[in-house]
């Protein structure tokens, strides 16, 4: 099972589409323990330097953007599983996207697909596969093959 207090997320900007915001709620109140800090839509500079100041040593850092790795959910499931209980932070950039420099300064980098998304659409998606990888983990009934 994955220990979803190991996870958290730091989001550019806020969620201003109530539907968006409903479906990340719901999906919030069945992973209790997940962390989701937003932070000023700002420049990619600013951005990032807030970003480093939030991380700690300790913790791996994965960006997401469409250049990064793709996997299924099952895989990305594995893949968080086998973590080795790191805590790991996840990181979705505003309109302008994340700097390049916080992107080679990641762990490694995530895509949820080569489609570009908002950011707030991807704040759901993420949080969503986040759900079902938990899921997939506990053999439960949400993710069908």
């Amino acid at each position: 099972m994955l220990k979803i207090s190991r996870y958290k997320i730091i989001a550019v900007g806020k969620i201003k589409k109530k539907w968006i915001q409903e479906g990340i709620e719901m999906y919030l109140k069945r992973l209790p323990g997940l962390k989701v800090i937003e932070i000023k839509d700002n420049n990619q500079i600013k951005e990032e330097h807030t970003i480093k100041e939030i991380i700690s040593k300790n913790e791996i850092l994965v960006t997401l953007n469409e250049k990064g790795k793709s996997f299924t959910s099952k895989q990305l499931s594995t893949k968080l599983l086998n973590s080795h209980n790191q805590n790991i932070i996840f990181v979705i950039g505003g309109a302008s996207g994340l700097s390049p420099s916080l992107n080679n300064f990641a762990s490694w980098q995530l895509s949820l697909s080569p489609l570009t998304f908002p950011h707030e659409i991807a704040r759901l998606l993420l949080i969503e596969q986040l759900y079902r990888a938990n899921n997939i983990t506990q053999n439960g009934p949400y993710h069908k093959e």
